[in-house]
This record gives structure tokens, C-alpha cells and sequence, in this order.
């Protein structure tokens, strides 16, 4: 019961803790919105914070635009790794990955205490009982539930992708934003979190494919796509068709083409697209055409398979697409 206790006591601390964090969001966001940028005086952007007399100062003409500015830094100083662990009071920051956003309390596995001592045996049962219900309470509720499964699938998808730290975010928002308008009834959970990160990498210009998506995903392509569909018109995402210029760096990269071919490709691509020569074809294809034509040009020739593979197209839809692309830019190639 002890235990018990105890975890209530945690989940209540985890509670204000959110409730002061919310605040906080809410006076950052007032704070960032009365921030001066633009001295009045000559109208100079040059703002300078001098942080020993904690004053903003703008650096054209002198004037003081503010004065005790607070320093949001830590009190302390930390000269390598290891200080800078042992001094620190607060966790990780908070996070959509996960669904509780990394407030939770969490009990190490390891029988230490904060000092690196080894722990008795004789707290180890209390420890272990702790540990226990912790795992039980974490997740309370169905939805908890939902979003623990389904960010953890995003999480592994992201991973196999290679995706950064900033289009994880944006899937779980974009998933907590379905969950919270009910668009998860009647849909897999890994059709939505898959929908999601799709979303997530447009929204980002971190293009990955329908196919690319579907290979890391338990779901199919045609389900990934009508869901992102329906959740992008239910939540209302602007978002723009992909440009195949998006998909240069990543295709070059596994071609190993150097910077001139690259910057080639992303040249014959803008030339098309004043032209109107890129709308209603698959981005993919077009881009792989542009690098293979670029190849060429520079010297560095890769066959139409090595740049199907890359692409994820059939050679017959880059032979097509770069037959186009040469006859209405008056490309002359020399194969």
C-alpha cells in the first residue's frame, strides 16, 4: 500500500508539473511576441544583448531598448561532460514521441542510487515493487494505451527510413491531432501512424515515397494512401505536391555523384518546371531522368537500372521521362 501511495504521489507531481509547463508555453509565447527586433530610434535591426549589464542595446546607435533582461541560463559553469551531468537539476526536455511527452517518472533498472552506490538488499524488494506498479500506471488508459503502441511504431518506422529528430515530431503532433478528433475508429493504428509519417515528411520537405513508406510499414501502400487522404482533408494540412528537385540529394547520394552533377540535375529541373514540363508526372521519375541526363553531362555516367534502383522506378518510365526532358530543353546527349 506504501507503494502505492508513493506513485500516487508521483502521478500527482507529474500533473502540476504538465499544468506548470502549459504556463509556461503560454508566457514564452507572450514573451517571443513582445520581443523587440527593430530599434525605434533608426529603425536598425543590429541588436546586441549584453549580458553583463543585461541590457539590449542597439548596436547602430547606442540606444538602450531594454534593461534587466533576464538571463535564462544556468547559475553554474561546467567545464566537460561529466560536470555538466552531475550539476544539472532538470531531465530530458519534452517530447511528442512519447505519450505521456516524457513527463513520467521513471525508475532505472539498475540497483544504484543517484550517487552510483550499489542499493541494499534490503530496499531492493520495495524497489523492485516499485518498479512494478510503475509500469502498470504509466498507461492508464485506452488512449494512452493507443498512442504508447502507435509512437513506438512511428519511432521504429522513422528509424528504418533514417529520419531526423524533427519529422518524428511532426508525425506524433500530426497523430495526436487524429487521435484527439477521433479519426483513429475503424483504421488500423498502423495504417494512421504510417498516413502520419508520410505527412510528417512532406510537411518537413524530407520526401520519402508512398513505396518507401510501405516497406517499413505493416500495412499496404493503397491503405497508407487513402488514409493520409482522409486525415489530411479531416485536419485540414496545406500541403504543397512534392517537387522532384526534393529528391536530387538523396538520389545522388546513393549514386555517389559528385556537387556538379547534382547541381546540374537541379538546374535541368528548374528549366522544366518554368516550362511546365514536371506537372502531372511522378516527381520520382522525373528527378531520376534529370540525374540521369546530368550524369552524362558531367562524365560520371550511371546506366538507367543503377538510377531505377536508387529511384524506386522502372527504367522505361526514366527512358521516357528523359527523352522529354532532352527533346523540349534542346539537350543534346551522346550516348
Amino acid at each position: 500500500m506504501q507503494e502505492i501511495e508513493k506513485l500516487k504521489q508521483l502521478q500527482s507531481q507529474r500533473e502540476t508539473l504538465r499544468k506548470r509547463t502549459k504556463e509556461g508555453e503560454g508566457l514564452k509565447s507572450r514573451t517571443e511576441e513582445t520581443t523587440k527586433t527593430v530599434c525605434p530610434e533608426c529603425g536598425s535591426r543590429q541588436l546586441v544583448q549584453d549580458n553583463e549589464r543585461a541590457e539590449l542595446v542597439c548596436q547602430n546607435c547606442g540606444l538602450v531598448l531594454d534593461d534587466e533582461v533576464i538571463d535564462r541560463g544556468p547559475e553554474w559553469r561546467a567545464f566537460d561532460h561529466d560536470q555538466r551531468m552531475k550539476r544539472s537539476r532538470v531531465g530530458a526536455p519534452m517530447t511528442f514521441t512519447i505519450h505521456d511527452k516524457g513527463l513520467s517518472t521513471m525508475i532505472d533498472w539498475r540497483n544504484r542510487d543517484s550517487y552510483g552506490r550499489a542499493i541494499s538488499s534490503k530496499n531492493r524488494a520495495q524497489l523492485y515493487r516499485l518498479r512494478k506498479w510503475q509500469r502498470r500506471i504509466r498507461v492508464s488508459n485506452a488512449t494512452e494505451r493507443n498512442l504508447a503502441f502507435a509512437l513506438s511504431e512511428l519511432d521504429r518506422m522513422a528509424s528504418a527510413l533514417g529520419l531526423p529528430r524533427n519529422v518524428r515530431e511532426t508525425a506524433a503532433v500530426v497523430y495526436r491531432d487524429a487521435v484527439d478528433k477521433n479519426l483513429i475508429r475503424g483504421r488500423s493504428i498502423e495504417g494512421v501512424a504510417a498516413a502520419a509519417l508520410y505527412a510528417a515528411c512532406r510537411q518537413c520537405n524530407v520526401p520519402r515515397t508512398l513505396d518507401e513508406i510501405a516497406e517499413v510499414s505493416r500495412v499496404s501502400r493503397k491503405e497508407i494512401g487513402r488514409t493520409y487522404r482522409f486525415i489530411s482533408r479531416e485536419l485540414g494540412l496545406k500541403l504543397l505536391p512534392t517537387s522532384p528537385i526534393d529528391y536530387v540529394p538523396r538520389f545522388c547520394s546513393g549514386l555517389n555523384l559528385k556537387g556538379e552533377v547534382q547541381s546540374r540535375a537541379v538546374e535541368i529541373l528548374r528549366q522544366a518546371g518554368e516550362r511546365e514540363l514536371t506537372s502531372g508526372r511522378g516527381p520520382t521519375g522525373v528527378a531520376a531522368a534529370a540525374i540521369y541526363i546530368s550524369s552524362i553531362l558531367g562524365g560520371e555516367r550511371r546506366t538507367q537500372r543503377e538510377v531505377a534502383e536508387v529511384a524506386g522506378v522502372t527504367e522505361v518510365t526514366i527512358r521516357n521521362r528523359y527523352k522529354e526532358l532532352a527533346e523540349k530543353l534542346d539537350i543534346e546527349i551522346i550516348l
